[in-house]
């Protein structure tokens, strides 16, 4: 990190963007920098829909970087659950992303997502892939499925939304050869376990872990061969661990928090665990939900942005990132009867207190406002890219086979 943030001009401006990620920068900063080089001057719109405004130098970074959310839906979480509990459904699609999403998506300033949710075996698995792999083959005007880093710059490049189809378990890996036949439909990351045990290991809320099993080394060792990203978010801290030792290639925590900071969250990460994660060549992904953060009131992006400090003192800037574990809107916004639903469905140790989301992390254009943040933390102009995506771009480069 690095010092002085030059101070802001007080003046005030609105610029509404167009649907483009790119048309602010091609006519809101030229126009800036026309007035005033090297000066973060006024505050502009990124989209025309909302009221929020934002540094031009905030907006500059975000549109230059190639910004990657590590977990994130692409389709609205409320539809997804109100369709998951609505008695098998034939009709609802909840996975379905409408015009007005896709317009929701554009105005955040991401690139790359990674929506991953938990699920079963091996035939919820396979329709998972078949759906997320129908995005790009319906919609290739505007999604792109990532397999490769070059994906990613192609997706920025041509404007569309990049996606890295992944799983938050490997209940459908029934044996090794399963890790091959799932790479070869598109799957990239996939977490060892989410909260529960399963053959390979425990999860996160498991009252005893007792970490990797012989079956769960042989699973990692083929991960690793056909180049699929191993993810430990959910995973309990010995089968965290492990992962870190068996495996060759670098391990990710795509979307956790620091366990010290959010008095012994289970489902956050001891600073033993961050360590090797950084050890390994990986990087971790902060994300918003509430609980995670902090466990008191208030709970802010203030509060959120500690833990990216406490990441990078701790190991190095180049090992954290952004894995928001939330849709464009957040968890807040989920009608109310799915909401109940979901906060029902975890283990009393999750901790769930009135709202999930983070104040001023709750939003479609949320990525800007942890840019500011930041920014207002002196973090430098490179070491903010790289945070924004930067870092999870080399991890992937270096895990996932040419």
């Amino acid at each position: 990190m690095t010092a002085a943030i030059r101070s802001k001009a007080s003046a005030s401006s609105a610029i509404q963007s167009s649907p483009s990620r790119r048309g602010f920068v091609k006519f809101g900063l030229a126009a800036t920098a026309a007035l005033a080089p090297m000066m973060n001057f006024g505050r502009y719109k990124v989209f025309a829909a909302s009221e929020r405004t934002y540094s031009a130098k905030a907006i500059d970074l975000v549109n230059r970087s190639l910004v990657i959310d590590m977990l994130s839906l692409l389709g609205d979480l409320g539809d997804m659950l109100v369709a998951g509990y609505s008695a098998k459904s034939k009709t609802l699609d909840g996975m379905a992303v409408t015009d007005e999403h896709i317009k929701k998506l554009r105005s955040a300033g991401v690139n790359v997502y990674h929506p991953a949710v938990g699920l079963g075996g091996r035939e919820s698995a396979l329709a998972f892939l078949a759906r997320l792999n129908g995005y790009a083959a319906k919609r290739p005007d505007v999604f792109q499925r990532i397999d490769t880093v070059a994906d990613m710059e192609q997706a920025k490049a041509s404007d569309r939304i990049g996606y890295i189809v992944g799983i938050q378990n490997a209940q459908h890996f029934e044996r090794p050869d399963d890790v091959n036949e799932f790479y070869h439909l598109g799957q990239r990351i996939s977490q060892l376990t989410y909260n529960s045990q399963s053959l390979i290991g425990a999860g996160s809320t498991d009252r005893v872990d007792g970490g990797i099993s012989d079956f769960g080394a042989a699973i990692v060792k083929r991960m690793n061969d056909v180049g699929m990203a191993i993810d430990v978010s959910h995973c309990g801290d010995k089968t965290t661990l492990d992962a870190f030792e068996l495996s060759d290639a670098p391990v990710l925590i795509t979307h956790s928090n620091v366990r010290a900071l959010a008095n012994g969250h289970p489902r956050c990460k001891a600073d033993e665990a961050i360590k090797k994660m950084a050890d390994s060549g990986g990087v971790m992904g902060i994300t918003g939900v509430r609980n995670f953060v902090r466990d008191k009131e208030p709970t802010t992006i203030e509060h959120m942005l500690d833990h990216f400090d406490h990441v990078a003192k701790l190991v190095g800037v180049e090992h954290v990132g952004i894995g928001s574990d939330m849709d464009a809107d957040g968890y807040d916004d989920v009608p109310k009867d799915a909401y109940e639903r979901l906060k029902s469905g975890y283990k009393d140790t999750y901790k769930f207190r009135g709202k999930l989301d983070t104040d001023d992390f709750d939003h479609p254009q949320k990525i800007f406002d942890l840019t500011e943040g930041l920014i207002r933390r002196g973090y430098s102009d490179s070491d903010i890219e790289l945070v924004l995506g930067g870092n999870f771009k080399r991890a992937l480069g270096a895990i996932w086979k040419p």
